[in-house]
């Protein structure tokens, strides 16, 4: 049966792309024209949520994908090995091993990790309620050991994800309606600052030095809080960085070098933590 001419037009109107409330038509909203707009939701979205649900004092934990749980880190290590037994000239197979055992004797990093998160994540106020939420980047390695330790004591905690090329999945420990997905680093990075009253850095790589210098930075300019910032693991940072080095040269002052102390143990993080914060 022929189509009525009238309807046919009718419904290639509402077809038409044009036709789409503005707010519904994601292909509309995905423009370069409107990256203003995502960048203002992207921003709104997570602070109208986290205000609702009552976040508003944060400790945020950054840290390494890669740093393992050492049963993982076991595996890994085996396997690599067990390829270079195989491979035994294959000078790949044998770095890859040499880096297995690094991350191996690294894994104590997540454990203590998780444990600074469960001495957080049980501290509670005068009226009994969560005083800190843990706040990661809501992926694996530490960021998993942070979530997973909060998780262990029954408190709520926050994943800020990243849309990134390849596949990254939130970690299974994160509070599921505290969990946001980002596309811009830079509104990922103001969540982090927000409600922050302390920084916890554990070992990293690039994106951990990003996060670390980038709050460095805000606090040498004095354009955020003023909070104590934490390196977790004096042994790795002071050979990664040499922050006297450039209080020597001149590029910083001597006072940027007070922005932020090493710790390593858990207990001594909160100890700092708490001190600042006169509980």
């Amino acid at each position: 049966m022929t189509q009525d001419p009238h309807q046919a037009r009718i419904d290639a109107i509402l077809r038409s792309p044009s036709y789409r409330l503005a707010y519904l038509d994601t292909d509309f909203i995905r423009r370069p024209d409107l990256r203003p707009l995502r960048l203002e939701l992207e921003l709104l979205k997570p602070e109208i949520m986290l205000e609702e649900q009552g976040v508003h004092s944060t400790i945020v934990v950054f840290g390494g994908t890669q740093v393992l749980e050492k049963q993982e880190a076991e595996r890994k290590v085996a396997a690599a090995r067990e390829h270079l037994d195989k491979n035994p000239d294959d000078p790949q197979a044998r770095r890859e091993l040499f880096r297995a055992e690094n991350v191996l004797d690294n894994s104590h990093y997540y454990d203590d990790c998780r444990n600074f998160a469960r001495i957080v994540s049980s501290y509670r106020n005068a009226a009994g309620e969560n005083e800190y939420y843990i706040v990661t980047g809501g992926g694996p390695g530490i960021m998993e050991a942070a979530n997973r330790g909060a998780h262990e004591v029954g408190a709520p905690s926050v994943g800020l994800n990243i849309t990134l090329p390849f596949e990254q999945v939130p970690n299974e420990y994160i509070t599921p309606s505290l969990c946001f997905q980002f596309n811009y680093f830079s509104l990922r990075k103001m969540h982090f600052m927000f409600r922050a009253k302390a920084l916890v850095c554990f070992p990293g790589g690039y994106g951990t030095l990003d996060e670390l210098f980038t709050t460095l930075t805000l606090r040498q300019t004095q354009r955020m809080q003023v909070i104590p910032i934490i390196l977790y693991g004096t042994e790795y940072w002071t050979r990664i960085i040499d922050f006297q080095v450039l209080a020597d040269e001149g590029v910083i002052k001597d006072e940027h070098l007070d922005l932020f102390n090493y710790v390593d143990s858990p207990e001594e993080a909160w100890e700092l933590i708490a001190n600042f914060h006169k509980h």
